[in-house]
C-alpha cells in the first residue's frame, strides 16, 4: 500500500478556469484510491491570489475527519496572511492548526522569491512551529504560482542553510528540472526528457542539506525518475530515506499511474531492494510525519 505524500480535493468540484477537469472530491479520490492501491493522503490546501478560489484549512481538517484514517491534513497560510507585514505572528496561526491535527504546511505557492521578507517570516515561523513544509518552486514572477528561484536553486540553498529545522519537500517542475545539468535554461520550466548528464542542483543540494525531501508527485517528480532509469537507481538508493510517493491528482483519471508502475518494475526487476521500496512509498511519509 502506498502513502501519497501530495493530494488535493475539494467538498464541491472546483472547476479550474483554464479549462482543465475540476479537481476530485474526498469521495472521488477515495474510489480511485481503492482502486490503485493507496492507503492515506497528505491533503493540501490551496491559498493565495495564485488561486483565483482558495481553500479554507478548516475544509481540509473536516474532509480528514469524514474519512479517518485516509487523509493526513496539512494547513496553509500566504506570507502575506493576518496583516500584511513581513513581522505578522505566523507562529499563532500555525500552532492552532498543529494543534487541531495538521502534520505540515503546503502546498507553498506564493509567487514571490525564496528571499523575500515576507517569505523569511513565514519560513521563520513554520520552523519554531516545527512543521515539515510542501513548497511548488517557479521560473518567474507573475503570470503562474510558485516560490521563484533563479537556475541552479541559489535561493532554495539560502533558506536551506537558514532554516535547518525545518523539513523541505521539494516539488514542481523547476524543481525536478534540476535532477540534470540543464541543456536550455527554459528546461526548468517543463519536463526534460534527455538522459541525466551531469548531476543537478536536487541532488547536490539534498547531499549537503538533510533537511531537504524529494516529494515524487506529479508529471515533474515522475519524470525526474523515469527520463534516466539507470540514474534513478542511483538516485533513489542514495536518497532512500529523504523521498516519497506522491501523485498531486489534480483531476479525475483512469488507470494506473506512471510512477507507481516505475516504482514497483523498479522492485520486481530488483533494481531497487524491497526495503528501499517500502521507504519511498510510504515508510519515509510515516517517519517524517510521525504517522
Amino acid at each position: 500500500m502506498f502513502i501519497d505524500i501530495h493530494a488535493h480535493a475539494f467538498k464541491t468540484p472546483f472547476l479550474q478556469v483554464d479549462g482543465r477537469a475540476p479537481f476530485p472530491t474526498p469521495e472521488q479520490l477515495v474510489e480511485y484510491y481503492n482502486e490503485i492501491g493507496v492507503e492515506q493522503a497528505v491533503l493540501l490546501p490551496l491559498v493565495g491570489p495564485e488561486f483565483y478560489s482558495g481553500q479554507a484549512n478548516e475544509e481540509i481538517l473536516e474532509i480528514a475527519d469524514r474519512f479517518p484514517g485516509r487523509f493526513i491534513p496539512f494547513c496553509n497560510l500566504h506570507p502575506r496572511a493576518i496583516n500584511n507585514s513581513p513581522t505578522a505572528p505566523l507562529r499563532d496561526v500555525l500552532k492552532k492548526y498543529k494543534d487541531k491535527g495538521c502534520k505540515g504546511v503546503g502546498e507553498v505557492t506564493a509567487n514571490m522569491p525564496f528571499n523575500d521578507p515576507f517569505m523569511l517570516n513565514f519560513f521563520k515561523h513554520v520552523e519554531i512551529a516545527k512543521m515539515p513544509l510542501t513548497f511548488h518552486i517557479a521560473d518567474q514572477i507573475d503570470n503562474t504560482y510558485g516560490i521563484y528561484d533563479d537556475p541552479g536553486l541559489p535561493l532554495l540553498e539560502e533558506t536551506l542553510q537558514k532554516f535547518p529545522g525545518i523539513d523541505f519537500f521539494g516539488h514542481s517542475q523547476s524543481f525536478w528540472a534540476e535532477m540534470g545539468s540543464l541543456r536550455e535554461v527554459a528546461d526548468r520550466a517543463g519536463y526534460p526528457d534527455y538522459p541525466i548528464d551531469a548531476e543537478g542542483a536536487v541532488p547536490k543540494l539534498m547531499r549537503k542539506y538533510p533537511n531537504l525531501h524529494g516529494d515524487l508527485s506529479a508529471g515533474s517528480g515522475c519524470n525526474a525518475l523515469t527520463r534516466d532509469p539507470e540514474y534513478a537507481v542511483k538516485f533513489m538508493t542514495e536518497f532512500q530515506d529523504r523521498l516519497m510517493f506522491g501523485l498531486d491528482i489534480c483531476s479525475l483519471r483512469e488507470g494506473i499511474p506512471d510512477l507507481v508502475n516505475f516504482l514497483i518494475e523498479m522492485k520486481d526487476s530488483g533494481k531497487i531492494s524491497l526495503v528501499i521500496f517500502n521507504k519511498i512509498t510510504r515508510g519515509n511519509a510515516i517517519r517524517l510525519l510521525k504517522l
